[in-house]
């Protein structure tokens, strides 16, 4: 039965020659190197890198001759010394091209080795051990603190914040608190401004209830109702002037002339309060007459026009009479009329009067008429 055909056959080695043989030993031939053929193709490589191996021998390497050990000689291979075992190392044969990957452990190995590795001179002790867990223990703990302070940095400082805005506010508490409490706050000045025919020791006077209170706790409506009992006062103005000071500033009523009343004259304003009374008439302010009283509407019409007129011509007014809102009449105090007519145009009208007094002189006419300003009459 014949074999298959196989891969071409290895070529022979030639014969090494017998030990006890003697003479030379015959050369060899060179074989003579072969060419592929043109056209040829040469065997495809394999994964390894390697063409194919059935085609062609494989290369062999002479042993390598290892160093014997400490205080040893180096030895041929296969050879051994007498009384000392021989130890045949394999060392495995790459194929060109190839690679392999280190076995698991290797690495750990190699830290391993005495050349990375302390060997310890001694074994442990209990207290050393002891030692040795309590640097573990102090090391965990400050990893794990340092980790739990990586993990909450964001919560603190959102805590942090609220700390802040809560000391804050509670400050800002605590200071109005000292502020409307504190007896350095406490009032003990008070000044009065504004006042002409209201004495202002009278006001001050009045006032003085409120010493000893707080300035952010005076009771202004206690206040009001102390100065409402001067007639004079048309209005007022309190400052609080910390630490101890209430500063008051009034505006005393206008006075524009003088009215009848049962117990004499009443001097009044523009609204027709009463400022003064008294059996004798006012100096200096003419006396009003008008059709129903203070408050009437001839009364309001009286007032502009006397309003209007400069300081001049009213210090000469004697009296106003106004039976009508349109029908306004002055008299000079040297018996001379003013035909006034209504409120309109009055600071007009005012000044058309002066003009006409500077041309004719009061006692020189015996009326003057501009209840038509543009065209004003002397008679």
């Amino acid at each position: 039965m014949k074999r298959p055909a196989g891969p071409a056959a290895r070529p022979a080695a030639p014969k090494a020659p017998a030990p006890n043989s003697t003479g030379p030993t015959p050369p060899r031939a060179a074989e003579p190197r072969r060419e592929p053929a043109r056209g040829s193709k040469r065997p495809a490589a394999g994964r390894n890198g390697t063409g194919s191996r059935a085609a062609e021998p494989e290369a062999l390497t002479e042993p390598i001759v290892l160093p014997a050990g400490a205080g040893g000689t180096a030895t041929a291979p296969g050879s051994s010394t007498s009384g000392t075992p021989s130890s045949d190392t394999h060392t495995p044969r790459r194929r060109p091209g190839s690679f392999s990957l280190p076995k698991r452990g290797a690495k750990a190995a190699a830290r391993d080795t005495p050349e990375t590795a302390k060997t310890p001179d001694a074994p442990l002790t209990a207290r050393a051990a002891r030692g040795r867990l309590r640097a573990a223990r102090r090391a965990r703990k400050q990893y794990e603190r340092s980790e739990v302070r990586r993990f909450t940095s964001r919560s603190r400082r959102r805590r942090n914040l609220w700390i802040a805005a809560a000391g804050t506010l509670v400050a800002l508490v605590a200071f109005v608190l000292v502020g409307v409490f504190s007896p350095l706050m406490a009032l003990r000045t008070i000044e009065i401004t504004g006042t002409n025919r209201i004495p202002a020791a009278d006001v001050a006077q009045a006032l003085e209830g409120q010493l000893g209170t707080p300035l952010p706790l005076l009771d202004l409506a206690e206040v009001k109702g102390q100065l409402s009992e001067f007639s004079l006062i048309r209005s007022y103005v309190t400052e609080s002037r910390p630490p101890d000071t209430l500063v008051v500033r009034i505006v005393e009523r206008d006075p524009v002339g003088a009215i009848t009343s049962t117990a004499g004259f009443d001097l009044v304003d523009a609204a027709g309060v009463v400022i003064q009374s008294g059996p004798d008439r006012p100096q200096g302010y003419p006396l009003i007459d008008a059709t129903g009283g203070a408050s009437g509407p001839g009364f309001q019409a009286a007032v502009a026009v006397v309003r209007a007129l400069p300081e001049g011509i009213r210090g000469q007014l004697d009296t106003v009479t106004a039976a009508t809102k349109d029908d306004v009449t002055l008299t000079m105090g040297g018996g001379a009329r003013v035909v006034w007519g209504n409120a309109d145009r009055s600071e007009y009208k005012a000044i058309v009067l002066g003009a006409l007094i500077v041309s004719h002189p009061v006692g020189s006419v015996t009326e003057y008429d501009v209840s038509s300003p543009d065209s004003a009459v002397v008679r």
